[in-house]
């Protein structure tokens, strides 16, 4: 995780202090690269606690082609309130706690100007199969004509998979990067997905490439990153995933089976737990922080 802190602390020491929209502010650089690869341990941040659970819920609920955050409160997470119920979202919202045509309905149901219904994700993985060497092994979230119908234009804006010698590999665009909270969270989630891919098209995850355009620590975070650059990072985990998931039906189905045993009273946690989880995970103590919206 040592490419991770080395941005951060780049962008603290040598960033531009920027206005934005949020009206927070923040200290910027552009166009970072980090390369880790799988087999070096699942790159999850240690210097601070990972919510890793979240980190399966929301990937889930992007995978099933969802945009209701009421599925996600089923799982315990609420890291789309914020937007879901903005004021300048709430208007446009076509149901209470819907959080727009965000990533996971760009990436299962696109809308073709033809009237077509475009699954990525489903086309991605027959082509990996089909035709491995391709070039176009790509899924996008950042639909222009389509912005305003969600509460948030997505920041991790696409993904493109590449594969050789029996292994699959994934570099992700993430046009505007929160480097405190939402950076190890995107670094955790794609890695996820990563291996979730390498496991249905029966290749090894090999290497995740995370590029990085607007780099940036919010100023009401400065403090939590200076506490967190003190520390010392430890070894990176494991990840075991359920070996049961074998397709992306497989995917989806565990997601709604989830979201309905958790609406009838079951704990989400265990129920997250059994589709992956860090093993020898270390990590120090959280650090609070509030996500500027």
């Amino acid at each position: 995780m040592r490419q991770y802190l080395d941005v951060l602390r780049r962008a603290m020491e040598t960033g531009s202090d920027r206005e934005d929209r949020t009206g927070v502010g923040t200290r910027a650089i552009f166009g970072e690269v980090m390369r880790l690869r799988m087999a070096d341990g699942f790159p999850a941040v240690t210097t601070k606690r990972l919510a890793f659970r979240s980190v399966i819920a929301e990937l889930l609920w992007f995978l099933s082609g969802s945009s209701d955050v009421n599925e996600l409160h089923a799982l315990g997470v609420r890291i789309w309130d914020g937007n879901a119920y903005a004021d300048y979202w709430k208007p446009k919202a076509r149901f209470e706690g819907d959080a727009g045509r965000n990533y996971g309905q760009q990436w299962r149901d696109w809308h073709a100007p033809d009237g077509r219904r475009v699954d990525q994700v489903a086309d991605l993985i027959a082509a990996l199969r089909a035709n491995p060497s391709s070039r176009r092994h790509l899924v996008t979230a950042w639909n222009p004509g389509e912005l305003d119908l969600t509460s948030l234009p997505a920041c991790h804006a696409l993904f493109q998979c590449f594969v050789a010698d029996g292994k699959v590999s994934l570099v992700m665009y993430q046009r505007s990067a929160d480097l405190f909270l939402g950076v190890p969270f995107n670094m955790a989630q794609y890695a996820l997905l990563l291996h979730l891919l390498g496991r249905i098209v029966d290749l090894v995850p090999d290497t995740f490439t995370h590029v990085l355009g607007d780099a940036h620590v919010y100023r009401s975070h400065f403090d939590a990153v200076e506490e967190q650059l003190s520390r010392e990072p430890y070894p990176s985990p494991r990840l075991w995933l359920d070996p049961a998931l074998r397709s992306l039906d497989d995917v989806a189905g565990r997601y709604r089976e989830i979201v309905d045993r958790a609406k009838k009273g079951e704990r989400p946690g265990p129920l997250l737990d059994g589709v992956a989880k860090l093993l020898d995970y270390q990590h120090h103590p959280p650090i609070a922080a509030e996500m500027a919206v």
